[in-house]
């Protein structure tokens, strides 16, 4: 089992910063990439962004140039840094963990509120 847990979410007004935090412990060495996704109100839960073990980095096109994905192997945790956000952005954001092994599900965290409003 692999446990996620999110921090840093909060208020911010439009173009500004926040930074999420991701802290896995557990069955480290079963997963193989880490991610965000997040869910506004009334819509479907999206990739924001994603990371692999080897540090292969893929973004959502909505965020791509603002939003930037990181890991620190050393402390099992993954960052989301957030630049010029917009209303838009406003969703809980999900941490995610995909398993090495084919077939099964991944592990969420509980997810953190960002709200975006002036």
């Amino acid at each position: 089992q692999v446990q996620l847990v999110e921090s840093g979410g909060g208020l911010v007004q439009p173009g500004g910063s926040l930074t999420l935090s991701c802290a896995a412990s557990g069955n480290i060495l079963s997963i193989y990439a880490m991610g965000w996704y997040r869910q506004a109100p009334g819509k479907q839960r999206e990739l924001v962004a994603t990371i692999t073990n080897g540090g292969i980095i893929n973004y959502a096109d909505s965020v791509k140039g603002r939003f930037t994905i990181s890991r620190d192997n050393a402390k099992n945790t993954a960052y989301l840094q957030m630049n010029s956000l917009k209303p838009d952005d406003s969703a809980v954001y999900h941490c995610n963990a995909e398993r090495r092994r084919v077939g099964l599900p991944p592990y969420w965290g509980q997810g953190t509120q960002v709200t975006v409003s002036s």
